[in-house]
């Protein structure tokens, strides 16, 4: 079955609608000293809970030296801490510290407190459509 040129358009629609949307939500982070890859790592972190560089390595689908940088510069940032594994003695936990949890949650306020704001400039009706519209993406994105 062919794609009509108005399936064609609304997929590259929505394609070019949820990337803008989410380069907007990703600028709205706490302080901007973090690089995109580091917040993600923390938010992974925040999210699944303490893990091992390789786990968060696959998680984030980068390169275990790639993660081990990141890690370091967390690390040095106070926002993760390394502890030995319980029953690896080769391998390392990461863990959110306080400052790192702090740091996800004050990211997280100021991404919906921006989103909010866009919100309350629509309509009723154009806000129920963008709730419909989330449940139906949110539906489309499970289905991998």
């Amino acid at each position: 079955m062919s794609e009509t040129a108005d399936e064609r358009s609304l997929a590259s629609r929505l394609r070019l609608a949820v990337v803008r949307l989410n380069r907007r939500l990703r600028a709205q982070r706490a302080s901007s000293d973090l690089s995109l890859t580091q917040i993600s790592a923390l938010s992974t972190l925040h999210k699944c809970g303490p893990m091992t560089p390789g786990q968060l390595a696959t998680r984030e689908g980068v390169q275990p030296p790639s993660m081990t940088r990141v890690i370091a510069a967390l690390e040095e940032l106070s926002y993760v801490v390394r502890s030995p594994h319980p029953t690896d003695g080769r391998q390392a936990i990461v863990t959110l510290t306080d400052a790192g949890n702090e740091y996800v949650l004050a990211t997280i306020t100021r991404r919906e407190a921006w989103l909010d704001q866009r919100l309350a400039e629509l309509s009723e009706e154009e806000r129920q459509t963008l709730s419909e519209a989330a449940e139906i993406i949110d539906r489309m994105a499970r289905h991998g």
